[in-house]
């Protein structure tokens, strides 16, 4: 169910001072993205415990972004940025300049129908050929057992090599960062899966 708007989104999108813009970061650090940031836990404890790293946070939802934006301001991080939209429509001067994707609890579309909708699916999976610096590298979460099983097939099918791979995470002794979503679902006894691949 997509979340109402909150009262405050107009104001606290207009007012963002950390917009995805060509001026990208004031520095030559490294320069990771989450697409589906969410309410932004995720994106801003990374960037908090990674001053030397750079994160972009990607929300196609206006209403869910703003609620990230608005944690994340409270903060005044010099290294992130984000963008509201879909990913697809990222601007060019971002192209060839992330090192690593994050696809956090994505929206696993479960109708055979709506596969291009994945963020896993090939056409995504093309597109993010065009974002990265040198070689491709993804890190994926999610509880959903059909869109892992799909995200997996769809790697391998795509050239990707697994480097880790798990059906419980928490079991695993990783550096991990918890999303809201996978505090919420660990929290209800749901596996959480994870898988890293490079190509």
């Amino acid at each position: 169910m997509r979340m109402r708007n909150p009262k405050y989104k107009d104001e606290v999108l207009n007012s963002c001072d950390f917009y995805l813009d060509e001026n990208l970061f004031n520095n030559h650090h490294e320069i990771r993205m989450e697409i589906g940031m969410g309410k932004g836990d995720f994106l801003l404890n990374m960037a908090l415990k990674y001053p030397d790293i750079n994160f972009i946070g990607v929300e196609k939802y206006s209403s869910v972004a703003s609620v990230a934006i608005k944690k994340i301001a409270e903060y005044h991080l010099p290294n992130i940025r984000v963008f509201v939209g879909d990913a697809l429509n990222l601007p060019m001067f971002i192209f060839n300049q992330v090192s690593l994707i994050y696809l956090n609890f994505s929206d696993p579309w479960p109708k055979a129908r709506h596969e291009k909708r994945r963020l896993t699916h090939a056409n995504y999976l093309q597109f993010y050929d065009k974002l990265f610096k040198s070689k491709a590298h993804i890190i994926m979460k999610t509880d959903n057992d059909d869109l892992f099983a799909f995200s997996e097939q769809s790697f391998v099918d795509y050239g990707y090599h697994i480097i880790k791979k798990s059906y419980d995470l928490h079991r695993e002794n990783l550096d991990n960062v918890e999303t809201e979503y996978e505090k919420k679902f660990a929290g209800k006894g749901y596996l959480i899966k994870y898988i890293e691949v490079e190509k």
